[in-house]
């Protein structure tokens, strides 16, 4: 279930009012702001921020035996749940709540947070978002890829009513996925999980770090595939894509004839001849004729580092110059290749067999802005795959949303 179709299921009118436009009874009363200004030292909300990514933060990876176990003994605490009627819808009159704040709708907001054990069970429940209640809250934003921010927005109150069933289903379909590729996994490996918009690095079992990842939009999607990480280009040059030279840059240049320039992008001919861009008819598709490479420095989409492995899609995962993009809740934004946050340590860790290639090479091969390919000693595997539902250790459930609607379509293997 998706947002987009969550909100079409509302009654007539009620999507379109329910974001950004809070209602008046909804507003802060002068009371409500005394009361959060009053609750702000107790409630250590840092403290709470940093337990609920504690919980989701174990060692063991996504694609393993253990995932595969807490996937299980997830779905056995679900079916009883969800056969007994699932959760109770949150009310919309619930959003901008943050501590503090006494409003209608918090009781089923708190009885919502107990049911999916977000919050420790009481003996009651008030209307007013107390320091256990923001505690909770952020854990629920923690397992769902959510801001950790304590406050009620609208990517987390539509979480709060994806319902129970369809929660149930999505980890019965992802137990299959981990199972079917668990034992196809070597020692040392990475994994791009596409719903989660993260890279996870794993060595003897254990994950050895991960990364926020940005992935590819719905109508552009990150390829299944399985290779290995085979060479790391330093300070690339970008070949613009046929794909991305019709959907885009033609585009571009109509809006802005001045863009290629701009972007440091120059077009050659197929025997190599560089061309103007005044040369080439925008009105058409002429320009899928040609060559278009964008030169190294701080314009170039692979910013500082590219990372190549043998796929039949020419997908890759790179730097990038726009990092703010890994804030975001949703990073769907490229057009199929990864964009790897703290791509400086990824690259170490694969580069670690490579002798010369410490951090300190890194950053220095980064800062001179010099052209240099490494062949890779030690390839290590990568996946990229779709696990909208995981569990780990600690007993913590973690949920995506599907974006690229492979739990709506059942899908349990993919083609690589």
């Amino acid at each position: 279930m998706k947002r987009r179709d969550f909100l079409r299921l509302l009654p007539m009118g009620a999507a379109a009012a329910t974001f950004p436009t809070m209602q008046p009874a909804q507003a802060q009363s002068l009371w409500d702001m005394m009361n959060r200004n009053r609750s702000l030292s107790d409630a250590e909300q840092e403290a709470n921020s940093a337990a609920a990514i504690q919980a989701i933060d174990t060692v063991e990876p996504i694609l393993s035996y253990d995932t595969a176990n807490n996937l299980q003994m997830a779905i056995a605490q679900y079916e009883p749940f969800v056969a007994s009627g699932g959760w109770e819808q949150v009310p919309q009159a619930t959003y901008g709540v943050t501590i503090g704040i006494a409003r209608d709708g918090v009781i089923q907001l708190k009885r919502r947070l107990l049911s999916s054990a977000d919050m420790a069970m009481v003996e009651r429940v008030d209307d007013v978002m107390d320091a256990p209640t923001d505690a909770a809250l952020r854990r629920f934003q923690a397992r769902h890829g959510l801001q950790v921010s304590g406050q009620v927005d609208e990517a987390t109150w539509y979480a709060l009513n994806v319902p129970a069933e369809t929660r149930l289903h999505q980890l019965r379909l992802n137990l299959l996925r981990v199972q079917n590729m668990a034992s196809e996994l070597a020692d040392r490996y990475v994994v791009v999980n596409i719903p989660a918009a993260f890279i996870e690095v794993v060595e003897g079992g254990m994950v050895q770090r991960r990364h926020t990842a940005v992935v590819g939009r719905i109508d552009r999607q990150t390829p299944i595939l399985k290779s290995r990480i085979h060479q790391i280009n330093f300070n690339p040059y970008w070949n613009v894509p046929v794909s991305i030279i019709r959907r885009d840059l033609i585009k571009y240049m109509n809006e802005n004839p001045n863009y290629l320039t701009e972007q440091k992008i120059r077009i050659f001919d197929g025997s190599g001849n560089e061309l103007q861009p005044s040369q080439i008819n925008w009105q058409t598709e002429e320009a899928v004729n040609y060559s278009f490479r964008q030169d190294p420095g701080p314009l170039n989409s692979m910013g500082n580092v590219k990372i190549n492995f043998h796929n039949p899609h020419a997908v890759y995962l790179h730097d990038t110059p726009t990092k703010g993009l890994f804030g975001d809740n949703a990073r769907f934004y490229s057009s199929g290749c990864v964009r790897v946050d703290q791509v400086q340590d990824f690259v170490a860790w694969v580069l670690r067999d490579n002798g010369e290639w410490g951090p300190a090479e890194i950053q220095t091969v980064f800062t001179t802005g010099e052209r240099t390919d490494v062949d890779v000693s030690n390839p290590p595997e990568i996946h990229t795959t779709y696990i909208s539902a995981w569990a780990n250790r600690n007993g913590v459930v973690s949920f995506r949303d599907d974006v690229y609607e492979f739990d709506m379509a059942g899908k349990v293997t993919f083609e690589a």
